[in-house]
């Protein structure tokens, strides 16, 4: 018998079904459930159990976690008679994984509270290739007994796992870093397009320039994103124009300013707002050539 804690794991999207496959790997017990049949035969191959409901899932947990798309998604599975509050029993620890509005998840866990559950937000960042090959970065919000006892679990999902504060701080961070993102991809998708226009070899100028100050995570992830216009969703434009949302918001409340981050926020609703929000976020370089001339 494992000593291990048993985990129900609900959303099993394309972060999700990697992760949770990783607990499996890491000799976790993780009963699952989703709303794409697929997706629970996925986990059920791999050597974990589908659930038919959220409470069949989280019932007999020690440890739940969510990872689905916002903050409406959050609070469905979370709150009524069918969802995990309602569900769970008293004495777990619920990490949320979702990107959501830190209001969201300080919400979230004064409401399990009055249930005697735990909470942990826990956004993460590095994508689904991330998520494949367990080198997340993990951001924190909770208390520090929480965030100590996740941590054997967290280690099995990622390499940078940090608690930044009590609830909600988990999901700040996570903000400030798709921020960082999203003007890191758009600064990458411009110097794109000046070097194909300069008439440069670009994989050569991509190489030399992700070698000195220039380079960048984003760059080494989605070097060949931009040089083979493949835009296959690892992160939809769609969710980064929610975290976009997220942050404007947020930094709006504090009183912060966010000029290149509003002009680049407004860049990414343009770009859903013309058909482009299933494609990764790498595809911002489509709304470049767009603004320089090229059909696309």
């Amino acid at each position: 018998m494992s000593n291990l804690p048993t985990i129900a794991w609900i959303g099993l999207g394309i972060m999700g079904s990697p992760m949770s496959e990783n607990l499996i790997k890491a000799g976790y017990s993780v009963t699952g459930f989703t709303l794409e049949r697929d997706k629970l035969d996925r986990l059920a191959a791999a050597g974990g159990t589908a659930a038919g409901s959220i409470a069949e899932a989280v019932r007999d947990a020690d440890v739940i976690v969510t990872m689905v798309p916002a903050s409406p998604q959050v609070e469905a599975i979370a709150y009524g008679e069918n969802g995990i509050l309602s569900n769970a029993r008293s004495g777990a620890l619920l990490i949320d994984m979702s990107s959501i509005t830190p209001q969201t998840s300080v919400d979230l866990a004064k409401n399990a509270a009055e249930k005697s559950i735990r909470v942990l937000d826990a956004p993460v960042s590095g994508g689904e290739a991330g998520a494949i090959e367990a080198v997340l970065s993990i951001m924190v919000g909770g208390e520090q007994a929480d965030f100590d006892e996740a941590r054997p679990l967290l280690d099995a999902l990622g390499k940078t796992i940090v608690l930044c504060g009590p609830h909600g701080s988990g999901q700040t961070v996570k903000a400030a870093n798709q921020l960082i993102v999203a003007v890191n991809i758009q600064a990458c998708a411009e110097a794109v397009v000046f070097l194909e226009r300069s008439g440069v070899d670009l994989a050569a100028a991509l190489d030399v320039l992700n070698g000195g100050l220039a380079g960048s995570t984003v760059l080494t992830r989605k070097k060949d994103n931009f040089l083979n216009r493949d835009f296959k969703p690892g992160f939809r434009i769609d969710l980064h124009h929610k975290d976009m949302g997220i942050v404007t918001d947020a930094a709006r409340n504090v009183g912060a300013a966010l000029p290149v981050g509003a002009v680049v926020a407004q860049l990414v609703a343009s770009l859903r707002a013309q058909g482009d929000g299933g494609l990764d976020h790498s595809a911002l370089l489509r709304s470049v050539e767009r603004l320089s001339g090229t059909e696309v």
